[in-house]
């Protein structure tokens, strides 16, 4: 028996004279995977949309994110103008260096609207008023205990123990002349601003009253004598 002849390429089925396959079946095609044919449907019905319209950083989630050209730039453009620490710090000290000027000129002509926290108000204000408006014993401390120092400085035992007796008195005017206008001012200040938060005015004043009166800050706005 002669073998059967085979035509087509290798690997594809013997024709003979019972033959009914016209052409012959490649073998790739019988041990084609399944896995395969089950994937690509879904693969090629998924459709895929591409949208220009960028996104709104504010914007919740759903929209069309933009693409990464465009994020790219819309963060240069947003990095640009930022301003640089260094340049954010330059404007911190000019902001504060003008500031620190108007609170001097209000210091100095007693404008309301720049003075510092510690001395806004019209209770701060009519304390100030108070003490500038009186003979204070305790703003001429400094110049009597330079006076008292160099008193005691000289080895002499006469000067040394009238220095010492002049210490203990000038202590005990202050304390009484504080007192005073501790008192003083407490009961204007209650019949004055009833309703007003009044506390800490008291030392406010009593420690302005220890300044010499032309070194004091805001300057004094009424004369000696003057009822504020």
């Amino acid at each position: 028996m002669s073998p059967l002849p085979t035509t087509g390429v290798a690997g594809s089925f013997p024709t003979g004279p019972g033959s009914t396959l016209p052409h012959p079946v490649p073998l790739g095609f019988v041990f084609r995977s399944r896995a395969k044919e089950e994937k690509s449907p879904s693969a090629v019905k998924a459709p895929v949309t591409v949208s220009k319209q960028p996104r709104d950083p504010q914007a919740p989630k759903g929209r069309p994110t933009p693409k990464r050209s465009q994020a790219q730039s819309q963060r240069r453009s947003v990095a640009n103008t930022q301003m640089t620490r260094k340049e954010a710090a330059k404007r911190q000290r000019e902001e504060r260096r003008s500031a620190l000027e108007r609170q001097r000129q209000a210091l100095a002509s007693g404008d309301e609207r720049y003075l510092p926290a510690r001395d806004k108000g019209p209770v701060r204000k009519f304390a100030r008023d108070f003490v500038d408006s009186r003979f204070n014993i305790a703003e001429y401390f400094l110049p009597m205990a330079v006076v008292i120092l160099v008193l005691s400085m000289i080895r002499v035992a006469s000067l040394q123990n009238v220095a010492l007796l002049l210490w203990l008195i000038v202590i005990v005017l202050i304390v009484l002349d504080s007192l005073v206008t501790g008192f003083r001012l407490k009961k204007r200040l209650a019949e004055r601003f009833p309703d007003d938060r009044r506390r800490g005015a008291v030392a406010y004043a009593l420690m302005r009253s220890l300044q010499m009166r032309r070194l004091r800050l805001p300057k004094p706005q009424v004369k000696r004598g003057e009822r504020p």
